[in-house]
């Protein structure tokens, strides 16, 4: 039937498979089982309140000010400002929006476009820069007329007291 060097490779692969499931079957009675824990709830940068998603990972507050350039509520702020116009280019990371042309339907022969940059941490008056751009329309194009300068200053003007309506509400509501 069998010679004798096949019975010996036959019971060393029997005896290797028993090894190997042996093996494996102890290993798994070394494993604990523990009930999952529950994760910290994501806090938010501009609030400071728990809720939302992760952007960035688990992360310490004291990173945060290495990732965002820009003061939240400043930004936040000025998006509030900027909405009533259509947004062409939002780079939070640089900190600049730039809006379309609009033309008000009061005036229909000028359009204007706002930039608006925000380049701080802090809640500073010169931590915000808004520039606004003019056009008059002659027949079928639009000539450049400069720009409007008291405009940028009241939407700078605009953008801290928004920034500082914010603040007051986040920390009236953390106050709760």
């Amino acid at each position: 039937m069998f010679s004798q060097t096949e019975k010996i490779k036959r019971s060393h692969r029997i005896f290797s498979q028993a090894l190997c499931a042996s093996l494996l079957l102890s290993s798994c009675s070394g494993l604990k089982s523990t009930p999952p824990e529950n994760p910290e709830k994501p806090i938010s940068v501009i609030t400071g309140k728990t809720g939302g998603i992760k952007l960035f990972g688990d992360i310490d507050k004291a990173k945060i000010r290495n990732i965002i350039p820009v003061n939240a509520l400043l930004w936040r702020a000025a998006l509030d400002i900027a909405s009533f116009v259509p947004l062409d280019d939002v780079d939070t990371f640089g900190g600049s929006i730039i809006t379309e042309w609009h033309q008000s339907p009061e005036n229909p022969d000028q359009r204007l476009k706002i930039t608006i940059f925000v380049n701080g941490l802090e809640l500073r008056s010169d931590a915000v820069k808004v520039k606004t751009y003019v056009q008059k329309k002659s027949g079928n194009d639009w000539i450049d007329i400069g720009r409007d300068d008291t405009l940028a200053l009241k939407l700078e003007d605009l953008i801290l007291s928004r920034a500082r309506e914010i603040r007051a509400a986040s920390n009236s509501e953390t106050n709760l």
